[in-house]
């Protein structure tokens, strides 16, 4: 193959375009070829090879669909400004890899930086001066940075001289041809995208309250309407607030994904997409009562999956129902270890290094993975901080207007009470409609006079179970008005709120009072909830 018939491919590749390959031998020709072929231009901010189709992006996310196209009307059309967008979600939901892909539709180019990678202010502001300088570390620089910035002041000036000459640089390509080569790759508009991963990280720096303002305020200081900023976090915009004003993000949720969902991302890629779905049916549902993760899933139905095929001496077989029945006989034996296996972290790494341990000498016998361990807290809490903390969940989680179906005005489930008088046909629509609106935002905000009606509504449930074990916490009793454990519980959601248990919201204008929102994972609350012995699925609402 002719120089002049290697295409012109970005540096940008993956997620991390530092990865090359590099050969033994040759290494200063390659070098100099692919330096010549692959000269700096704006065309290494873009993602991915040839622009994708939206079918295909749609496709590729199954439901992930509204999320996308809500990303697709922000962003709008070519060159057209933007507010900041603040993209969160539960981990393993896919918030990452569709703002990649979907930049990849729409052929703009972007600064990708992660702060679990960019761990201090120093590391992060030199990443995006790095790459709009399309500048690399290397051993001819001795891996420093195209400039040394420690300082925000400096950062903010460095970063609008960069963004200025590559808006600049946009401009003056934008009414020239794409170009003579034919495979060159050319760039959709005059916008630049800056993208902030893992934002939550950055509460725990020691600068965090200098750097968060800088980030959220870094839209009206820059002023320049082509740059768009983009701001992925775990966890919802309410526990960024903070006294300094600044124009608030749009906020974009990702939520769990649902069965049918995690079913049609599992059976992607499979060489035998029958088998695979007769191994879901077996064991997809009783998993998802316990994690929704994909990448917890995705971790424990490999080896499952393998345990599934061992009678088969042809993986290309489409089983029939005598086969599935086989099939699902050889694997119910380890169905349960697996289950209880799934309490732990279930990362590769995490199992890994799990096993490593196993194999270490102990002076006890006991089995890794069992509910015993896998249930226990890792942290001390006392009873009530653990009764509000669920009582904080179940607000965020449940629709207000359910709170009269779970529990009665007296406290306690509402299970067995007199039956109520149908509700008419358009108050049930109205129900739904909050129910639903509630599932596709996130977990909710709620005040403080409802957090304390259903916590005493709780304690009055778990009044018969507590047993021993409330007895000891000071003999707390839970009947009316001299339940100690109401006496405490401001003391305790202060500490909570310490925590990050609990977050604070704004302060509704209408209602006047301030706002919490539990930013718990139901794996924890569960944990909470079975330390004291509390029914917490039965309170739970879901689809």
């Amino acid at each position: 193959m002719d120089k002049d018939e290697v295409p012109l491919i970005t540096r940008r590749t993956t997620r991390s375009s530092s990865a090359t390959a590099i050969s033994t031998k040759n290494n200063v020709d390659q070098s100099t070829t692919s330096t010549n072929i692959c000269s700096p231009s704006p065309i290494d901010l873009l993602y991915g090879g040839e622009p994708i189709d939206l079918d295909v992006l749609l496709s590729n996310f199954p439901g992930r669909h509204p999320q996308i196209r809500e990303l697709l009307q922000i962003l709008g059309p070519l060159n057209a400004p933007m507010l900041p967008v603040f993209v969160y979600g539960g981990p393993s939901t896919g918030k990452t890899g569709i703002l990649l892909q979907l930049f990849r539709h729409l052929n703009r180019p972007f600064v990708y930086s992660s702060c679990r990678t960019c761990y201090s202010p120093r590391i992060l502001f030199e990443s995006v001066l790095n790459q709009l300088s399309y500048h690399r570390k290397n051993a001819t620089n001795g891996y420093s940075s195209v400039k040394r910035c420690e300082k925000p002041s400096d950062f903010v000036n460095f970063l609008r001289e960069a963004l200025v000459g590559i808006v600049k640089s946009l401009k003056e390509n934008r009414g020239k041809s794409k170009s003579s080569k034919k495979l060159e790759r050319s760039i959709d508009g005059n916008m630049v995208y800056l993208i902030f991963d893992k934002l939550e990280l950055v509460r725990d720096w020691d600068k965090s309250s200098t750097i968060l303002p800088l980030l959220f305020n870094l839209d009206s200081i820059l002023n320049i309407p082509e740059v768009g900023l983009i701001f992925i976090s775990s966890t919802p915009p309410d526990s960024f607030y903070s006294s300094m004003g600044y124009i608030e993000p749009i906020p974009i949720y990702f939520p769990t994904y649902n069965e049918d969902d995690l079913r049609q991302i599992l059976v992607r890629n499979q060489a035998n997409p029958k088998l695979y779905s007769s191994f879901l049916d077996v064991v997809l549902r009783p998993f998802c009562r316990i994690t929704r993760r994909l990448d917890e899933l995705s971790a424990i139905f490999s080896p499952l999956f393998v345990e599934y095929c061992k009678p088969l001496n042809d993986l290309a077989i489409v089983p029939n129902e005598d086969l599935k029945r086989k099939l699902f006989s050889n694997l119910q034996p380890h169905l349960s270890l697996f289950l209880n296996e799934t309490f732990r972290v279930l990362s590769q790494s995490s199992l890994g290094a799990e096993r490593t341990k196993d194999r270490e000498p102990r002076g006890s016998k006991r089995q890794v993975g069992t509910c015993e361990d896998s249930d226990e807290l890792h942290f001390h809490m006392s009873t009530s901080a653990k009764y509000l903390l669920i009582s904080a969940f179940l607000a965020s989680r449940n629709p207000a207007t359910l709170d009269a179906s779970f529990f009665d005005s007296r406290g306690g489930s509402a299970d067995g009470r007199k039956r109520r008088r149908k509700p008419s046909e358009m108050a049930k629509g109205q129900k739904e409609a909050e129910e639903q609106e509630l599932l596709t935002k996130g977990p909710g905000s709620f005040p403080l006079e409802r957090l304390l009606a259903i916590f005493q509504c709780i304690t009055s449930v778990a009044e018969d179970s507590l047993g021993e074990e409330v007895q000891e916490e000071d003999s707390l009793e839970v009947e009316g008005q001299n339940n100690p454990l109401m006496s405490d519980v401001l003391l305790q959601l202060s500490s909570l709120c310490n925590a990050n248990f609990i977050v604070k919201g704004g302060t509704c204008p209408l209602e006047g009072s301030t706002r919490y929102r539990s930013v718990v994972s139901e794996d924890l609350a569960l944990k909470v909830a079975k330390s004291v012995k509390f029914p917490l699925a039965k309170y739970v609402y879901r689809r």
